[in-house]
């Protein structure tokens, strides 16, 4: 049923110009219930490490005018937590990389105060005041108060193949390198936003994890998973099940690559590969979508030679 593809170690440490220039991001995405009515509710959490062979004792944040004045380039550790929904919220909370402990070897670690990510567990704990989020727009966050302490369990990975091979990280091809441990995830513990309590469970948690790393960005990045799925043809839940697309305008030695999607549909059990990086599969997708007033709907057709799926 799992499958598990490890990276090696050098997908997990930022070394050579990378150290210098250089991102490394853990992201995690769940489903939670409220304690008291049950309601379901979206969160996401990340570890987000920048420039580490620039670190200072304190973290340096590039949006500061005197860094700018300066020349100097960010250097940090930044945990994200927050929140989708009408109460939505993104809260962040900056360390230096001297006070970050950091485990390169598989299965990684990072952990800063009582902040905690592995490939097994999750802790942490955030909060702003509306007086810190309104004197410091440097943090680019919102007001709110956020912890958790969570289990992690990665189902299902996503090996993105060649492009994310160790001969192509080592010559720093790609801008931007992906890999989803957990597209399926299932988490297990508890959140508490804002003084309420939420309870995460493995069968409704409909869990995500993957990490990025690179030198630049993906712009646009296109990014659609889910593991929340029901059978059109039999209006059944599919409970072995997971689609996971990313892409968009990939940039490989500094050539953009136009309208170029990644993507898997494990069906039941059954892999269904449609990697344009596998030339072999002479994968095609298309895709669009259309910005609604509170909606945007997808559509996304990939095909290989031997199968197609529209999503």
């Amino acid at each position: 049923m799992f499958h598990h593809h490890d990276i090696s170690r050098d997908a997990f440490m930022l070394h050579g110009p990378l150290a210098h220039h250089g991102y490394d991001w853990w992201w995690h995405s769940f489903t939670a219930q409220d304690a008291e009515t049950g309601e379901d509710k979206p969160f996401f959490i990340e570890f987000f490490i920048c420039n580490p062979a620039l670190a200072e004792d304190a973290p340096v944040l590039g949006q500061l005018p005197a860094n700018k004045a300066a020349g100097k380039r960010p250097s940090y550790l930044m945990v994200k937590a927050g929140t989708w929904g009408p109460e939505h919220f993104q809260l962040h909370r900056f360390f230096s990389l001297h006070d970050t402990r950091i485990h390169g070897d598989a299965p990684y670690e990072v952990e800063a105060a009582d902040c905690y990510a592995s490939e097994t567990a999750l802790r942490g704990s955030i909060s702003i005041s509306p007086e810190e989020a309104a004197f410091h727009p440097e943090w680019m966050c919102d007001a709110g108060a956020l912890s958790w302490n969570l289990k992690v369990d990665k189902q299902i990975a996503f090996n993105v193949g060649y492009g994310a091979s160790k001969p192509l990280r080592d010559a720093e091809a790609f801008a931007m390198y992906w890999h989803a441990e957990g597209m399926k995830t299932a988490y297990q513990g508890e959140i508490t936003c804002n003084g309420r309590k939420y309870t995460v469970s493995p069968e409704k948690s409909f869990g995500y994890a993957d990490k990025n790393w690179g030198r630049d960005f993906t712009s646009p990045w296109v990014w659609l998973s889910s593991s929340c799925l029901k059978s059109r043809k039999t209006g059944e839940v599919l409970t072995n099940s997971v689609f996971d697309i990313g892409g968009g305008r990939p940039k490989i030695y500094f050539m953009p690559l136009d309208r170029r999607l990644l993507g898997v549909f494990w069906y039941e059990g059954k892999e269904y590969d449609f990697n344009f990086s596998h030339v072999w599969l002479n994968v095609k997708t298309a895709f669009s979508f259309e910005e609604q007033d509170e909606l945007v709907h997808w559509s996304v057709l990939p095909e290989n030679r031997h199968a197609a799926c529209q999503l």
